[in-house]
């Protein structure tokens, strides 16, 4: 029995490093690309602590199965907005048959449908907070775009690989 304990123990703070290390890694790239605003110019990885201090947020405000909720809605919805993407934008680009982002995004929206009916039957704080929260994504996403586009609508991103273009970088 304390084996099982201890390995549990093990497997989870294994996995919430890995978590952390992650989204910290990700958005340090997002910040390099000029894709998200640099939050704290004083630390040295911003991203980092920006996650481990919403994950701690959200740890002290919910309990697991709320806090699984809102991620599993926040998902569905970047999986098909990245399939909309694919759909609008990338077809010709990738070659991609037109139906399979378009089944993607209607069994996207059937899982979604059937989560939010079953979420507001049993606990609808957890619809209210991931539409404040997708509500507060959308704003600054908003809010970002208009201060980093030019005239035109055009985002300039540059990349911060100590001093090389990406053009010049062997990738």
């Amino acid at each position: 029995m304390a084996m099982t304990v201890l390995l549990a123990i093990v497997a989870t703070v294994s996995g919430l490093i890995a978590s952390v290390f992650s989204a910290s890694r990700m958005l340090g790239m997002l910040a390099s690309m000029k894709q998200i605003p640099q939050l704290y110019r004083g630390v040295s990885n911003p991203g980092l602590v920006f996650t481990v201090a919403l994950a701690m947020l959200l740890t002290i405000l919910f309990d697991l199965t709320r806090i699984a909720s809102i991620g599993a809605i926040f998902y569905l919805l970047m999986d098909i907005t990245i399939h909309w993407g694919l759909y609008r934008h990338l077809l010709k680009d990738t070659g991609a048959h037109p139906a399979v982002p378009l089944i993607a995004i209607g069994l996207d929206l059937v899982v979604l449908g059937a989560f939010l009916v079953m979420k507001y039957q049993s606990d609808p704080l957890v619809l209210v907070v991931a539409a404040v929260g997708f509500l507060a994504i959308l704003l600054a996403q908003r809010l970002f775009m208009i201060s980093h586009t030019d005239a035109d609508g055009v985002m300039h991103m540059q990349m911060e690989m100590g001093g090389k273009k990406p053009e010049d970088m062997d990738m």
